[in-house]
């Protein structure tokens, strides 16, 4: 193991000093008159270092809550703090808050459209008012949207 360790450690020593030693010589090339060859070496550096940091990495909690969350979205009409309760408590999926949140924050959602499906739910199992729409949207007991969230709904199945 400690054998390993210390051949990967030389490794990527050795990565780092030659990728040091091509910048080097990239800038060299390019003030000795070779800028474009200098530049576009520098550039393939650049785009390599931005490679290794875009993959993220999340726990397996945060992965489960994000593709759990995905599900539910797919299946109804969320709110965001809907979702996270959903998400988090002991009768929905269980996860911890903080994990529940996460994947909140990192699944693209349009909570207006979610508003409207919520709202077209509602609409074809019972008849509401405006009002009484809005409130069921927005309220703490209900589906917990923004009042912005409900009212633009409402607006949008014709309320």
């Amino acid at each position: 193991m400690k054998k390993t360790v210390i051949t990967a450690l030389v490794a990527v020593t050795a990565v780092a000093a030659l990728s040091a030693c091509d910048l080097e010589s990239s800038n060299a090339a390019g003030k000795a008159g070779h800028h474009a060859a200098g530049a576009k070496a520098g550039t393939k550096a650049t785009a390599a270092h931005k490679t290794k940091k875009a993959a993220p990495s999340y726990t397996v909690a945060q992965e489960n809550a994000i593709e759990s969350a995905k599900s539910y979205l797919d299946f109804s009409g969320f709110s965001r703090a809907g979702l996270i309760q959903q998400l988090s408590s002991k009768a929905g999926e269980g996860f911890k808050l903080a994990d529940a949140v996460f994947a909140v924050n990192h699944v693209k959602v349009d909570w207006n459209k979610e508003a409207v499906e919520s709202a077209k739910s509602y609409l074809d199992m019972s008849s509401f008012s405006r009002a009484g729409l809005i409130e069921q949207l927005s309220s703490k007991a209900g589906d917990q949207f923004t009042v912005a969230q409900a009212t633009y709904a409402a607006n949008h199945v014709g309320l």
